[in-house]
Parts: C-alpha cells; sequence; structure tokens
C-alpha cells in the first residue's frame, strides 16, 4: 500500500473523501473508557481526527512515511511510521502494550493488511472484555450510475487483487469478532455517506483510487475524455457543490471470550 500512495500523498490527504462523524461518535459509545484508540491504517489522519474527538490520545499508524508527512496535525493524535518489517511485538510496543487500547478503527485499510498478522495484534492490545474493533469502507456510488460503471471497468486490469474485499464490500472478509450489532463475519452493516462536492473536487478525489494512480504510472490515463464527459452528463447543470450519495460498510466486534 505504501509504495502505491506514496507519490501522490499530498493529492491523497485533499482528495478522499470523509467519513461522518456521527459514525465515529456512535463507535465511541461503545466503549466505556475513552483513553485509547488507534488508527490502523490511517493513511492522512482523516479518521484519527475525527475519533480524537471522543478519545483522550490516539496512536495513528501507517506504512508509507509519504503519507504522514501530509497528515493533519492534531494534539490527540500521535502518528507512527510502522514499515512492514515491524514485527508484532514492536508493533505492540508502539501502541502501549497489551490490553492497552479502547477502540481500534481501521477506515477504507484493512483489506491491504496481513490480516493474520493484524488481528493477532488486534487481540492482544484491545482492552478486554469491552474493547471494539471496527473495520470500514465505501465501495460504490448511487449515483452518477453509468460514468461509474464505464470507470470501474476500465480500472479492472489495473485493480490490485487486495481490493476484493472492498470491492465486495467486506461480506467476503474474514472478521473473527463477536458481534456488538453493527455486522458481523459475512454480513457487515451497510451504510449510505452523504458528501458534498464540486465536479473538480470529485475527479480529483477519483484520482486518489489505487488503480487509477497504477494506471496512470505506466501511461494510462483511466478517466478517458468519454468516460469524463459521461460524468458531466450525469452531473448535470448545477453550479457549485452537489450532494453525492456513496455506499458504505462497517464490522464491529470485540474480541471472543474463551
Amino acid at each position: 500500500m505504501a509504495g502505491v500512495y506514496d507519490k501522490n500523498a499530498e493529492q491523497y490527504a485533499q482528495g478522499r473523501p470523509r467519513y461522518p462523524k456521527e459514525w465515529f461518535s456512535m463507535l465511541a459509545s461503545l466503549t466505556p473508557e475513552h483513553k485509547v484508540a488507534w488508527d490502523a491504517g490511517t493513511g492522512s489522519g482523516q479518521a484519527a481526527l475525527s475519533v480524537a474527538e471522543h478519545y483522550d490520545q490516539v496512536i495513528a499508524t501507517d506504512v508509507s512515511a509519504a503519507q504522514l508527512e501530509h497528515a493533519a496535525k492534531h494534539p490527540k493524535v500521535q502518528y507512527i511510521h510502522t514499515p512492514i518489517s515491524t514485527s508484532e511485538d514492536e508493533l505492540i510496543s508502539k501502541l502501549g502494550g497489551d490490553n492497552s487500547i479502547d477502540l481500534i478503527i481501521s477506515a477504507t485499510a484493512v483489506h491491504w493488511f496481513d490480516l493474520p498478522l493484524f488481528y493477532s495484534v488486534v487481540n492482544r492490545v484491545l482492552k478486554k472484555p469491552h474493547g471494539i474493533i471496527a473495520v470500514l469502507t465505501w465501495d460504490g456510488m448511487r449515483d452518477l450510475k453509468n460514468s461509474m460503471k464505464l470507470l470501474r471497468e476500465a480500472m479492472l486490469p489495473y485493480s490490485d487483487p487486495r481490493l476484493y474485499h472492498t470491492l465486495q464490500g467486506y461480506r467476503k472478509l474474514p472478521f473473527p469478532f463477536e458481534s456488538v450489532g453493527y455486522g458481523s463475519e459475512g454480513s457487515p452493516l451497510e451504510l449510505e455517506m452523504e458528501i458534498e462536492t464540486t465536479f473538480d473536487d470529485f475527479v480529483k478525489s477519483l484520482k486518489t483510487l489505487a488503480a487509477i494512480i497504477k494506471a496512470k504510472e505506466q501511461g494510462v490515463e483511466l478517466i478517458s475524455d468519454g468516460i469524463l464527459e459521461e460524468m458531466k452528463r450525469e452531473w448535470g447543470d448545477i453550479i457549485g457543490r452537489r450532494k453525492l450519495y456513496y455506499t458504505a460498510c462497517m464490522l464491529v466486534g470485540k474480541p471472543k471470550s474463551d
């Protein structure tokens, strides 16, 4: 993941859609303590900033040093570079040790992880029995259906196999945790995410997608003139900002009791 986004870290920080703050409020309501949260795969820190509204400290980690350089600073957020070579014990030490985390969140990132390693760390660092892990992603759009269908088809040859889980809306994602009522393994909670954006900013957000970045590095522009014209047609005559609706999903759980 680091290699995909390193060269485009500034664009990623500016262009990625934000998850609703209400979702983070809901997740915070599930933990009895609000001392430490971990944002795993923080990227440029969008989720970490929202989590920081509810926890005393947020540890935000990522394998990409370039991404972290463009992350928004916050007094409660500690950004830590965790290269792929970081061992399980090293990572746990950076996070504060076993049984130290109230909430773990991974927003549009867990599908990139070594899942057995990540889940092993999760089970060690989450507080027992009330620590919470939440993974979420957005996987499509309700609007601009034709142009988005054309773009998705163009992206397929350049899509990393690890994106399979997000394209499937996390329905096939292993999630070995006890459900707390917000989705469970094989049955994620389906959500809708509303954003307001301009046409230009929307196109910028598309250019942060991994497949589009990969294609561009190979000299291929996936957002072709034809697709761009179809986007404009579906966008309509709206000047300035308009609402768009993304489809999203969430899995939330706690460590299984022995």
